[in-house]
């Protein structure tokens, strides 16, 4: 405090300040758009159930959990009621079927199911998140199984019973497989090992000729390629299942630290929360490069409501549930709350 009142505030703090505003004013939002029946959180379009897990995630990436006792909490307990109800899983475990959200909104309930183990508001609902949760995980590794030649062996896509593969589908089966053994369930070190070679064969060496840089590679969506959103999806695959220092790491680090991402893109706020979370896990000159950019793309999109929309057609017609979820994981992950994104 210096003389006459003046308080001093650092950049960094005055950044941190308008990133947590943003944050809870987003989470004020996805608390209106609560079902007052049913307790979804969604834009009543499409991919219900999915839409939701996304929302429950967004809450636990800022700190919140469905014990509390506080608006947020009671929030969280009545949406985790809501994905657990006995008509949202098929009796083979499958979570995609009746919200339409296909093997995507799967891995996605998979990972958010993963997430809260242990986080229930009451031994029932704890009991009842570990039984739909190795129900679901059990889909995961049979769809793995499904006979696939070289090229797509190891991955999933969009239904459990197909025969091609491809990143975007992988990945979230993928964290969702990562997240359940790190929360005890028994997945077979061999079902990761698999998903992980699948990753690598998508990946395409490049370098940056004009400056001579290092290496800065990316991921195809199917097979060798370098989108830039399958290129962060598949860098944070690989961190969160321990591969740190490979060709593939260390080449997709680089080209998202050069690339960075801006409006525009096609799939933005899918990519942004990729890169959010992967420049994180990287650490170092990546994750302070990550945080800067992420918030410098974010701020000035979100509404004075606190939600934030789809830029493209695509993303559009996800909602404003989905943009704003996918949007809050990518500023709360200076938080690290959730144990899949902690490093």
């Amino acid at each position: 405090m210096l003389a006459f009142g003046v308080t001093l505030v650092f950049p960094a703090q005055a950044a941190d300040e308008r990133v947590n505003d943003s944050l809870n004013r987003a989470i004020q939002y996805l608390l209106s758009q609560q079902d007052p029946v049913t307790g979804g959180i969604h834009n009543k379009m499409r991919n219900e159930t999915a839409m939701t897990s996304l929302a429950i995630l967004a809450f636990g990436a800022c700190g919140h959990q469905p014990s509390d006792s506080t608006p947020e909490g009671r929030g969280m307990r009545r949406a985790l009621d809501y994905v657990l109800a006995g008509d949202n899983q098929e009796p083979d475990g499958y979570y995609g079927r009746k919200d339409g959200s296909r093997m995507y909104g799967h891995g996605i309930t998979t990972l958010m199911l993963a997430e809260m183990l242990g986080m229930g508001a009451e031994t029932k609902q704890d009991t009842a998140l570990r039984d739909k949760c190795h129900k679901a995980i059990d889909l995961i590794l049979r769809a793995q199984k499904v006979p696939k030649n070289d090229n797509n062996r190891g991955g999933w896509r969009y239904s459990p019973d197909a025969g091609d593969s491809d990143m975007s589908v992988t990945v979230w089966q993928t964290m969702a497989l990562r997240a359940a053994r790190n929360a005890g369930f028994n997945v077979p070190k061999e079902a990761v090992d698999e998903a992980v070679r699948y990753i690598k064969r998508s990946y395409e060496p490049g370098r940056d000729a004009k400056r001579g840089g290092p290496a800065s590679g990316g991921f195809g969506y199917q097979g060798r390629g370098r989108e830039l959103s399958t290129t962060a999806e598949g860098l944070l695959a690989l961190l969160v299942c321990g591969d740190y220092d490979s060709e593939e790491v260390k080449g997709t680090s680089e080209r998202l630290l050069r690339d960075g991402i801006r409006p525009g893109e096609r799939w933005f706020f899918y990519t942004t929360y990729y890169y959010a979370q992967s420049m994180y896990q990287r650490g170092g000159k990546f994750a302070t490069e990550g945080e800067r950019v992420v918030s410098d793309v974010l701020l000035p999109l979100q509404s004075r409501e606190g939600w934030w929309e789809g830029l493209g057609g695509e993303e559009r017609g996800g909602g404003k549930v989905y943009a704003t979820a996918m949007a809050v994981m990518s500023l709360a992950v200076k938080n690290h709350f959730l144990p899949i994104y902690q490093r």
